[in-house]
């Protein structure tokens, strides 16, 4: 499923991860990327993206003026207007299973659809 995982540092550290085109119907880039704060905040984003689209969520837990502390950013657009509150466990790496889990059910949906 994974095509390449690094630590990048460019503002804050996080983990981006690439996923296996082969993993995906067409013609598909994606990746997951993930940052931890100290406080138990996080940002965990998948996006896809194809000639003349993209498709993306996030799983959020930061104090901001739009949501509670914990949030998602439904697809397609992630945008902050339609952010929904959200109940995530306490351990981050729960919150990754979490997200892969959906992950895997959104590459179920594109190969049904095709």
């Amino acid at each position: 499923m994974v095509e390449s995982a690094e630590l990048v540092e460019e503002r804050n550290l996080y983990l981006r991860v690439e996923l296996s085109r082969e993993y995906y119907p067409g013609e598909v880039s994606a990746r997951f990327e993930i940052r931890w704060y100290r406080n138990d905040d996080f940002n965990a984003h998948y996006q896809e993206e194809r000639r003349e689209t993209s498709w993306k969520c996030r799983w959020d837990r930061h104090p901001n003026a739009h949501n509670s502390r914990d949030h998602f950013h439904p697809p397609p657009t992630a945008s902050r207007t339609d952010a929904e509150d959200a109940q995530w466990p306490p351990d981050h790496r729960d919150v990754s299973r979490l997200a892969f889990g959906r992950i895997e059910k959104r590459i179920e949906t594109l190969w049904e659809r095709r």
